[in-house]
């Protein structure tokens, strides 16, 4: 994963991390709901910032395919 890229996902997951994890625990393997235990309505929010962020569109078959961080 890009540096840039990375450096860029990490701002938007920071915000619904828990107050119990830190953003300087993540890596790109870091389990989204196991590890870092993000709740499916905040995936749901990353998801549409990613979304905003990239001017991309992912579809709901994107999402269950999010695990990881670098997913």
């Amino acid at each position: 994963m890009a540096e840039a890229y990375y450096s860029q996902l990490l701002d938007i997951i920071k915000p619904y991390l828990p107050e119990d994890v830190s953003v300087t625990d993540i890596t790109p393997d870091s389990h989204l709901l196991e590890e870092l235990n993000i709740n499916s309505a905040h995936l749901v929010d990353i998801m549409l910032d990613v979304e905003d962020a990239y001017d991309i569109i992912l579809e709901n078959e994107d999402m269950e395919k999010m695990e990881t961080v670098s997913d």
